[in-house]
């Protein structure tokens, strides 16, 4: 049996002020009209059924997540009582597969923060990657991008011997890099681009997570347990996340396993968390503007990003490369060239004016 597992975390403080603590970037309607997780859920379909497909987020984003996606039952969205990293979320993804339908499940791990296009290829890549999985059972799956250009916000995974058509043997796993170390990456083959996105069997990642994180292995295994006995497992979780260490998937178990293949995704593959990405994914109009809202105007004003989310009429006039951002209780205006500052104005506006902002 093959289950999806959609990681579905936190809420990006590059797309503030539409993203917020309780409305979260895969949770905004950016692209006709549709959220990101809503497309990454529309992505799996053919491969995976709604019944077969978890959503792990936040538990204070759970109404929302059913509400984004009619055919996901809401007993298939987990929510965490808090954010403890990607390793904890998919370790307790695990239990659950393994609760459900025991170790010899088949489980992929996807983003809800990319838009990754086309939508057939990426099918057809993470069939071959279940199919690689279930042939090596104590292999650990992960996908790569051929790096376009010297990315120095990604991780790397350096692949080795090829083992079939689009699979490798993978050598070992490298963090964001500095400029000149991206540009040997790039320029030396053999690197790709780490997607973030898993395919393995349920016995594989529990395995390899009571090797490289014990903790957190030990403190989730009750879970499975109640899972197949039908239990509700809210109250454990509020019981054990607080005590879980808080690390990623990639630090915790994938730059210390052995045996990790690596299939490669030819595909169209954006990060959506800044507002400048939305160039990249939205139908732009005759003088480069990305509009995402119901009522703009724009005179002399070529390649800004407008989004307004209801029906409140944004106006421009002789601005170019800006970004207008409305929302009921905030509105940003900041050049493209300084969205990366974003975070330090959240952080400035939490300190002048409370939470209630952010």
């Amino acid at each position: 049996m093959r289950y999806a597992v959609i990681i579905a975390g936190g809420p990006g403080r590059r797309l503030w002020p539409a993203s917020r603590q309780d409305k979260p970037k895969q949770l905004i309607r950016l692209i006709d009209g549709k959220c990101l997780l809503e497309i990454a859920l529309e992505r799996l379909s053919g491969l995976f059924p709604p019944e077969l497909t978890l959503v792990v987020t936040s538990a204070s984003y759970s109404e929302q997540v059913c509400q984004c996606f009619a055919p996901l039952p809401a007993e298939n969205v987990i929510g965490e009582p808090e954010g403890r990293d990607t390793a904890n979320a998919i370790a307790l993804a695990a239990e659950i597969v393994a609760g459900r339908a025991g170790d010899d499940a088949t489980m992929a791990v996807f983003t809800a923060d990319h838009v990754i296009t086309p939508a057939e290829e990426f099918r057809r890549c993470v069939g071959l990657a279940c199919e690689v999985a279930e042939k090596n059972p104590a292999s650990l799956v992960t996908f790569g991008i051929r790096p376009k250009w010297a990315h120095t916000g990604l991780g790397y995974i350096h692949c080795g011997e090829k083992l079939r058509e689009g699979v490798h043997r993978v050598l070992g796993f490298k963090e964001k890099p500095d400029h000149h170390q991206a540009r040997v990456y790039y320029e030396g083959g053999g690197y790709f681009w780490n997607s973030g996105m898993f395919v393995w069997r349920v016995a594989a990642i529990r395995e390899a997570m009571r090797r490289f994180l014990p903790a957190s292995a030990t403190a989730l295994a009750p879970i499975s347990e109640a899972v197949s006995a039908g239990q509700d497992i809210s109250g454990l979780l509020n019981e054990i996340y607080p005590r879980l260490p808080k690390i990623s998937i990639d630090y915790a178990v994938m730059e210390n396993a052995e045996d990790v293949l690596m299939v490669e995704l030819p595909c169209r593959w954006l990060d959506v968390g800044s507002w400048p990405a939305l160039d990249d994914v939205i139908k732009l109009d005759d003088d480069g503007n990305a509009l995402v809202a119901n009522r703009a105007a724009l005179i002399d004003s070529s390649h800004n990003i407008v989004y307004a989310d209801d029906d409140h009429l944004v106006g421009v006039v002789g601005m170019d490369d800006c970004i207008v951002v409305h929302t009921p209780d905030a509105t940003l205006v900041c050049k493209k060239s300084d969205s990366q500052r974003l975070k330090e104005l959240v952080d400035l506006i939490g300190r002048r004016f409370g939470p209630g902002y952010l």
